[in-house]
């Protein structure tokens, strides 16, 4: 079956490219003419393990191509996938439906065949809809259908989830939407991966109701996180004791900093919007989009006590290890780290940072902070060593080399990747999230 995969992002790129490695043909089109450039010389636009490779491999066998032509591009593909970005509209929270009525209405001015036209973008209840009235607008005299069928992508383990997913979701109006999208994921149906049938509106609706409670689940925990400092309790034993629940599980209630990354913000937002335009309030959602909020410059202000409060903190430095919102992406949409290095700055702090893929990312978005080329180099001088990101490299580092580069044996850990007794036993004042 032949593939357009319309927008080369995170979800277009990971998307075509584990389609390919299925055995479709897959065509990725981008107007973006240098990152269609890069793609041909084998440089990807992302961070993703695994990701260059996969693409390598699939343009090798000639079952993966790239261009900037749509009409080229989408021409005898029986399915023509939208993975365009939704970003927050600017002003309202709103998402940003324009590029993807863009792309419906150039692939309906360039329909050849008949086709299924597939919205792999998060979009808002209803897109679907629009999405088939403006086709129909464009005039086509070829057969169409309109389905929706949102990612479930992790960044950092994107292939893996593309290609073991828990579920396949697939919102249909027609018969000749739902087969097509069978023989699509065909390749998965040996791994028994359940596909989900759903109305359009529903597999809309899934999709932020599923980022909404996940979103849910991490700010509870940092909430009990919080409390457990307060009454002297012990935050990963309280994860464990309700992750045990089946009812629950114990994923996403790891305490840390806050969530950010290019989902859980802008999609809870956007969902606050939905409810807000159908008068059908999601209160939960207004809190933990406040309480998440709030949470980031807290951290920062956490920092700023281990230093001696405000008034002892002015002047001092700080080395902040991990600026991605989480690790194995150089994703920097919403980082705690932007709001923990503000409120540093703002409190007369320098912060020298390190991440092991995001400061080419991060380096415009935090003028304020020096960029350091390792670990070390970052804690050198510092007066508090700040872990924001659980990166790997961070998991082990050499707490005699850092005592003796930084000016104070100090070792703020925001993700609890450390057992507080083996770092004091190492002479560090040390601070963590939820452990008295």
């Amino acid at each position: 079956m032949k593939i357009a995969m319309v927008g080369s992002g995170y979800v277009g790129l990971v998307s075509g490219a584990c389609f390919a490695d299925f055995g479709h043909d897959v065509v990725c089109i981008d107007k973006d003419q240098s990152k269609i450039d890069a793609l041909h010389d084998g440089i990807m636009p992302i961070y993703e393990p695994g990701l260059a490779e996969l693409v390598g491999t699939n343009v090798k066998a000639s079952r993966l191509s790239f261009t900037t032509d749509l009409a080229e591009g989408i021409k005898g593909a029986q399915a023509i996938f939208i993975a365009v970005g939704t970003p927050s509209r600017r002003g309202d929270g709103h998402a940003d439906l324009s590029f993807v009525h863009a792309v419906a209405r150039e692939v309906g001015e360039n329909l050849a065949n008949d086709a299924v036209v597939v919205t792999k973008s998060t979009v808002p209840v209803g897109t679907g809809d629009e999405v088939e009235r403006i086709l129909k607008d464009s005039g086509t005299a070829h057969n169409f259908a309109v389905v929706s069928n949102p990612e479930f992508l992790r960044e950092g383990a994107a292939i893996g989830d593309f290609k073991r997913p828990d579920r396949i979701v697939i919102g249909a109006e027609s018969d000749f939407g739902r087969d097509v999208m069978r023989e699509v994921y065909r390749p998965l149906f040996l791994n028994e991966s359940p596909i989900l049938f759903t109305s359009r509106r529903s597999a809309e609706l899934i999709k932020y109701a599923a980022n909404a409670f996940l979103a849910t689940k991490i700010t509870f925990i940092n909430e009990m996180a919080d409390l457990c400092e307060k009454v002297g309790a012990n935050v990963q034993d309280v994860s464990r004791g309700i992750g045990s629940d089946n009812r629950i599980g114990p994923k996403f209630l790891n305490a840390g900093p806050g969530y950010g990354g290019s989902c859980f913000p802008k999609d809870t937002l956007a969902l606050l919007k939905t409810a807000e335009d159908y008068e059908s309030p999601v209160r939960i959602v207004e809190a933990v989009v406040k309480t998440n909020d709030t949470r980031k410059r807290a951290m920062g202000r956490k920092v700023v006590d281990a230093l001696g409060g405000p008034k002892k903190a002015r002047g001092k430095k700080v080395a902040l290890l991990g600026l991605t919102f989480k690790p194995n992406t150089d994703d920097m949409r919403d980082s705690p780290a932007i709001a923990i290095a503000q409120t540093l700055h703002d409190a007369g702090v320098s912060v020298a940072a390190y991440d092991p893929e995001g400061m080419d990312v991060a380096a415009p978005l935090m003028p304020e902070v020096s960029m350091t080329d390792s670990p070390y180099a970052a804690i050198e001088g510092a007066d508090a060593v700040a872990i924001v990101t659980e990166w790997d490299a961070f998991r082990a580092l050499d707490l005699g080399r850092v005592k003796e580069l930084a000016n104070a044996p100090v070792l703020v850990d925001l993700r609890n990747i450390y057992q507080p007794d083996d770092v004091r036993a190492a002479g560090f004042e040390y601070s963590s999230i939820g452990r008295a």
